[in-house]
């Protein structure tokens, strides 16, 4: 059963919050989810112009390092280290999925199906933080290795339509 979203004075109570809840797409009641990587698809096309592919590397390995202790205090604060409303864990591997993905609206659209694909059905190692590791690091872990599925179906899917 779905968590209940937290209020819009929760987001707001504490920086940790407003980050692991997704600047606020975590707070739909409707798949969560899908709502924070949506908010990652839209945010990445707003700011992939101004930096170049180093700099976002560099700045998605500083907001992976983040989100751990994001979703840490907002998780302990929710009494569920992985509540419904956190969604950082979707948005910053999702941003270094659009960073790979080949260029074109149809390559992202195929990004996003296979990334939630493989979020919600969380394979192997994925399934094993999901269940064993209740924190922020197994919290973003699970979603950084379904991102690293979706990279390599991306891979596989190029050379088979190229």
């Amino acid at each position: 059963m779905a968590s209940k979203p937290p209020s819009t004075r929760f987001l707001l109570a504490h920086p940790a919050h407003f980050f692991a809840c997704g600047c606020g797409s975590g707070l739909t009641p409707w798949a969560p989810g899908t709502f924070g990587t949506l908010f990652a698809w839209a945010s990445f096309i707003l700011f992939r112009p101004y930096f170049s592919d180093g700099q976002l590397l560099f700045l998605f390995a500083a907001a992976y390092l983040a989100g751990i202790w994001f979703i840490d205090v907002a998780g302990r604060a929710l009494g569920d280290p992985d509540h419904g409303s956190i969604v950082w864990d979707e948005i910053v591997p999702f941003w270094l999925v659009l960073l790979m993905t080949p260029a074109g609206w149809l390559w992202q659209l195929t990004a996003f199906v296979l990334f939630r694909f493989f979020d919600i059905t969380k394979p192997q190692p994925a399934r094993y933080f999901d269940e064993h590791v209740k924190n922020g690091f197994g919290v973003m872990a699970d979603d950084l290795i379904a991102a690293g599925y979706t990279l390599l179906m991306l891979a596989l899917l190029k050379i088979v339509v190229a």
